[in-house]
């Protein structure tokens, strides 16, 4: 089965996304000049996500990436609620004044965020209800624990992650009269995600992440190669801080068993993570939302089973780590993506793509064959290849989508091989996932002119 060349993109650019922040009076007053997004499914359907929105009564931008595990239930909730508590967890006491007296009058609501979807990133209609009133009951706590004082950015990220998660734990254990929603809170709470998301307000950058997926910033080096900067950490068995946080939360007769087979209890990949109540709750309550639950919970095997050596939950926290980071003139682009870019590709190999693709220059560096013996006739195909490199660049009008043509198609010169690309997107569903993962990824273009005008007015 042999996909054609506008086959392979029709593939590739399905869920591309493009923004471009609007400029005043040929000015352009954001440290962002817009992102570019995409997604390519494994699973079917896709459990990753993407959120992408501007703040309207507090400044800056938020974006977002989301990978599910256990369905899609819960990274499909995350990103459509996140940055709601997130904007809320920012908002000034008087807005949130005006917001309540305006839902208790039955007057229109100040918009909080302008969202930047693609049309495949619905909303799921019938939770918006549910949804609403648990961010009213949030935003009426933080009225009513009004300190006076402006909120700390940091802050603001932790308190909206650790607080959506638990309204999505407690949501599950009220359960709900209408059938339909019963069985969607339920699979939200015992499905999970991880999430990595940025606000950018000016020159200030604070990556929150919680789980794997990663941020990354694109360094412009004097000489005009790349470098990248690392803005998160994986909350996995890699990070040995992250193993030694789960050991100090529990006693230490369980130390041998909370790490199995680099899995949380030999389960669990990550670490931190929204939702996956069999990680949080007691076995009690486990029992008690199951048993009290719509039947077609009891048909999946995943909220059956008890994790094995479950003594002292929460073992799982969804309480992110927040990396601040300001912005530079050198800094020219920020990559987030869920682990399934990371899996194919190191992040120097990222920084350059995205880089030489934004900037349109490839430096021609030797070529290297990493110690093959390579004959005449395949050195001319490999320098007939970067020739024709240069040309398809263009062929990607959205970054993301050259940055996934490159982590499904590379050959081990680092270029891309066109058979291998049509092999790996033909491959039948339950195929696909064998060989790569949901791959999500937003790439942030930022304004250095602005970003130096910010630096030189101090």
């Amino acid at each position: 089965f042999y996909l054609t060349p506008p086959q392979v993109n029709s593939i590739l650019k399905a869920n591309e996304y493009s923004f471009k922040v609007p400029e005043f009076d040929g000015k352009n007053v954001s440290s962002v000049l817009g992102f570019d997004s995409n997604q390519l499914p494994a699973n079917a359907p896709i459990e990753d996500r993407r959120s992408a929105a501007t703040c309207l009564q507090t400044r800056g931008m938020l974006l977002g990436v989301f990978d599910g595990h256990a369905g899609c239930a819960c990274a499909q909730a995350v990103s459509e609620r996140l940055f709601y508590y997130i904007a809320v967890s920012l908002l000034p006491h008087e807005t949130l004044l005006e917001i309540e007296n305006a839902v208790e009058s039955g007057r229109a609501l100040l918009p909080i965020l302008q969202w930047h979807k693609h049309p495949n990133d619905y909303f799921s209609k019938e939770a918006s209800k549910l949804y609403f009133n648990s961010l009213r009951t949030y935003w009426q706590e933080l009225i009513d624990l009004n300190s006076g004082e402006a909120t700390d950015v940091k802050e603001a990220l932790i308190n909206a992650f650790k607080r959506l998660d638990n309204d999505i734990s407690l949501e599950a254990q009220v359960g709900d009269p209408n059938s339909f929603l019963n069985y969607l809170v339920l699979r939200v709470a015992f499905s999970g995600a991880t999430a990595c998301v940025a606000h950018v307000d000016g020159v200030d950058l604070h990556v929150a992440n919680t789980g794997d997926s990663r941020a990354m910033l694109g360094v412009q080096e004097e000489d005009g190669s790349w470098s990248a900067l690392n803005l998160s950490y994986d909350h996995n068995a890699q990070n040995e801080r992250e193993v030694e946080r789960v050991k100090t939360e529990h006693p230490k007769s369980e130390e041998k068993n909370l790490v199995k087979q680099d899995r949380l209890l030999g389960l669990l990949m990550p670490f931190r993570a929204f939702g996956d109540v069999k990680f949080k709750w007691s076995i009690e309550l486990q029992k008690r939302v199951i048993e009290s639950g719509p039947d077609q919970l009891n048909d999946n095997e995943y909220t059956k089973f008890i994790p094995p050596n479950y003594h002292t939950p929460p073992y799982l926290t969804a309480e992110p780590e927040v990396i601040y980071h300001r912005l530079r003139p050198q800094d020219k682009f920020l990559v987030l993506a869920t682990d399934g870019l990371w899996e194919t590709m190191h992040r120097q190999d990222v920084a350059r793509i995205v880089g030489e693709y934004l900037t349109g220059v490839h430096h021609q560096e030797p070529i290297a064959v990493g110690g093959y013996k390579v004959t005449l006739g395949q050195m001319h195909g490999l320098l007939a290849e970067r020739r024709a490199r240069f040309s398809s660049v263009f062929e990607d009008q959205n970054v993301a989508t050259h940055l996934i043509r490159h982590a499904v198609g590379n050959n081990e010169f680092g270029t891309v091989d066109h058979e291998r690309l049509c092999k790996m997107l033909s491959l039948p569903e339950e195929l696909a996932r064998m060989y790569r993962d949901d791959m999500t990824i937003i790439v942030v273009q930022f304004n250095s002119h602005m970003i130096s005008a910010c630096q030189n007015e101090e």
